[in-house]
Parts: C-alpha cells; structure tokens; sequence
C-alpha cells in the first residue's frame, strides 16, 4: 500500500512556493442540502483532524521550475469526497488556470461523490467534466497524479480524464471502490499497475522520482512552437540499395537500427505515453511520447519493427490528437512488417484502430514529419506517413504488400518473391521518382538539407 501523505504534505513534495488560491465560501442550511443529520458535526471533526475546511486544496506553484494550478485532494476529510464546495473550489481553480494560461495538475485521493449531499454531489462531476472540457478546448495540458486511494467518480473524471496519468506505487485505483465491488473481484485489478497494465495509465513513479517526472511532463506539455520536427539522421546504410529484393534484405536485417536508437539520437530527454485508454497496450510495437529535440518539445510515435497491434495505433492516435491540440509537432518513425493480422487483432478493432490514426495524421494541424526507417508494410505503415512530409532511409522500403504476399496472392512460387519484390518498386529511389517520399539526405546522401528537411 503507498503511504498516505496529507495534501499540504504530498503539495510540499512537489513544489516550495505553493499559494493557495481565494475560493467561494458557500453557506448551506442545517447539515447541508439533504439535511443530513450529522453531517455538519461530521464536516466539523474532519476539518478539526485535518485543518482543512474542505476535501480539496487549490493553488499555484512551480514544478521543478514550471508554473501549474495543483488540486490536491485530502483524504482524511470524508474521504476525499466531492460535494458542492469542493465542485466550488475546482471550477475557481479552473478557471484561473485559463485565466493565466497555467496548466492543471489534479493530486487525486478520493473515494467518490459524498453522501450527505446526494444527487447535488454526484453532479459535481458534470461539473468538474465541463471545466477539464474548457481547459481542454484552451490548449492547456492536464497531468494527474492518482494517489491512494483515487476511486469512483474522481478517478473516472479527474483521474483517467487527464491527458497524463501518473501513479503512485501501490494505490489502489479504479471504478469501484473496496467496499462496493463484487466480493470475488481481484484486488490486484484495482492498483496503479494494473491500470498501466491496461493502458489507463501511464507510468507508475515513486514518490521520490514524482517532482522530477512531473517537472518534465510539464516543460514538455507546455511548449509548443509549430516548426515542423526536422528529420532524424539516417543511422544505418547511406548507398542505395541496388534491387528491390536488397531492399527488402536490408530492412529485415536484424542489425539494422531500430526506433528506440533513432529516439535515443534525436532526443536529450523523453518520456514515454503509454496505453490506448481502451484496456491495451502494445510496447512491442508502438513506442509514444513527447522529448526535447534542439531545445524545442516533439512527439513521437514510433513502430519498432514488428506487426503494430490496435492498442498500438489507439495510443498513436491519441499521442498525435494530444499534440495537434498543444500545438506541438509530430515524428512518426515507420518499421512494420503491417498491422497484425491475427484474429485477436480483429477482435481488438484493427480496422477501427487503423482507420483512428489515418484520420489523425490527416486532420492534424500541427506539423507532422515521417522518416520510414525500416519497413513499410502497406496500410499498417501508411497509417503513420504525413502525406508530402515523408522520407526514408537507405535501408528501408515502402510497399502496398510485403512480397512473400504479393507473390502468394499472385499465384508464384515462393521463390519468386525476390522478383516480385523488384516489380513492386518498393527501393527507396523508386519511392522518390513515384512522388510517394520526399528526396533529399535521407533517400539521396549530399543532396539535401537534413536539418530543414527541404526538397535538394
């Protein structure tokens, strides 16, 4: 279980210079809207217990030097619940951060909505909805840290409703409460890592890492610029490759680079998006996040190399959707033999995965820029291309079929793959004199201006 920190305790962790901000004062009737009979006495012994007034403390402060309005929930008052003030408080704390164009860190510990106040409490969430919804709309990131416990209501709007999802170790999150799920549930199914696990959250991190990672998450999310990411040096092979069939040699070879050296090339620093918040993950085969390059932040979403899985193209999907609307610009790395094929990968929704990452890529108005690295197997790779804005090392290709297919699909023998490969045009030259990849030093060495990613 991870240990339990007040909020003031769990706000000096992260920040030195937290203010508080001024919140409505609501004044309601005898123990509340219900007339709740011992509710006002109950609302008396937890601010005596915890010195607060309510289940929320807002303000502002610097997370390893960036500024952020932080909400962060005490659980010893009711349980962290959210009732009428507590909706009050966040609206306000919301609402100063489009004011002041400062992005929102919810520091989430809470059982759900409160009792005593009924319906008029479950409603708080709407609310709470609306405000992230407007934050949203303004551009501005908003990066939980989910606390234990963080459950029902919270977890479903605060939590999982933010664009980052961090953990602590060992707290239990989830929908369903200890007290109200089914009596045969698996509590490891409600912990921060099985919500990574799920890819409804992103990374677990300990308490003493939290300051430095949310710091990065916040110098990363908050700067945009709208220049189009330049295009990564080739690190493989710089000849072309002389025949189709060489190509395709080359791409498989399994000493050629993969994403993970081109990310660790391009970027002094990174972190990592992870999970489609639809229950998958695919960390074999997509490879998300946002990392500094040139002093100025980029997205990236990366294939690996193997077949891509629906929960790999859902979070690139949500990783481009994210930095169109932070106005940050894109890399796709592309290294596919295709999507995965198998019936599991039908079950997944491949077809609706897929078709969510065309639609991103071309309704994207920041810039996106594509380096195929290896291979580019059909729409499972095309899915990632910028149209106009792709290119391609030396040692890749770029196919409407890998060629084994083609030549089965055709009738040949299996030996004639290598001459269907050369028909196929699939070398990067071909690519270039087709039109389909952008022509300069990563398809022709000497020619072009790598660092603009210009026409030679």
């Amino acid at each position: 279980m991870a240990e339990r920190l007040t909020a003031r305790r769990f706000l000096a962790l992260l920040t030195d210079d937290f203010a508080e901000l001024p919140h409505p004062h609501r004044e309601d009737g005898p123990d509340g809207p219900l007339r709740w009979q011992g509710y006002d006495a109950a609302r008396a012994r937890a601010a005596e217990r915890t010195g607060e007034s309510e289940s929320v403390v807002c303000g502002t402060g610097r997370v390893d030097g960036t500024p952020a309005v932080l909400l962060a929930f005490e659980f010893g008052f009711l349980g962290g619940s959210l009732g009428r003030a507590t909706g009050d408080r966040l609206e306000a704390a919301y609402a100063h951060a489009r004011a002041h164009q400062l992005p929102v860190v919810p520091l989430v510990a809470t059982g759900g909505s409160r009792m005593q106040e009924g319906m008029l409490a479950l409603t708080q969430l709407q609310r709470v909805a609306r405000q992230s919804a407007l934050t949203r709309a303004a551009g501005l990131p908003q990066i939980a840290v989910v606390r234990d416990p963080t459950t029902g209501g919270g977890w479903a709007t605060l939590g999982a409703g933010a664009d980052v999802v961090l953990a602590l170790p060992g707290a239990q999150v989830g929908f369903a409460g200890s007290r109200v799920r089914p009596r045969d549930a698996d509590p490891a199914a409600y912990t921060a890592e099985a919500q990574v696990a799920a890819g409804s959250a992103d990374a677990v991190v300990a308490p003493g890492e939290l300051r430095r990672t949310l710091g990065r998450w916040l110098r990363l999310l908050t700067g945009p610029s709208g220049v189009p990411a330049p295009v990564p040096e080739p690190l493989g092979a710089r000849d072309l490759p002389a025949t189709g069939r060489e190509a395709v040699r080359r791409a498989r070879d399994p000493r050629r680079p993969r994403a993970r050296a081109y990310l660790d090339a391009y970027f002094t620093e990174r972190a990592a998006l992870s999970g489609d918040r639809c229950g998958g993950t695919d960390p074999e085969g997509m490879l998300c996040g946002f990392g500094t390059h040139a002093g100025r932040t980029v997205a990236y979403a990366a294939q690996t190399g193997a077949a891509t899985r629906p929960a790999g193209y859902r979070t690139a999907a949500r990783l481009i959707g994210l930095a169109d609307r932070l106005g940050i610009p894109v890399l796709t790395l592309i290294d596919t033999p295709g999507a995965a094929n198998g019936a599991e990968a039908e079950r997944q929704g491949a077809g609706a995965a897929i078709a969510a990452v065309f639609a991103a890529v071309a309704s994207a108005r920041t810039p996106v820029t594509s380096l195929v690295i290896g291979e580019g197997g059909s729409g499972g790779a095309l899915a990632l291309a910028a149209p106009g804005n792709t290119w391609a090392t030396p040692d890749s290709y770029f196919s409407v079929i890998g060629p084994e297919a083609a030549a089965a699909i055709l009738k040949r023998p299996p030996d004639q793959a290598g001459a269907t490969a050369d028909q196929l045009r699939l070398r990067p030259q071909d690519l270039a004199e087709l039109g389909v990849i952008r022509t300069g030093d990563q398809v022709f060495p000497g020619t072009g201006d790598r660092r603009s990613g210009a026409r030679p």
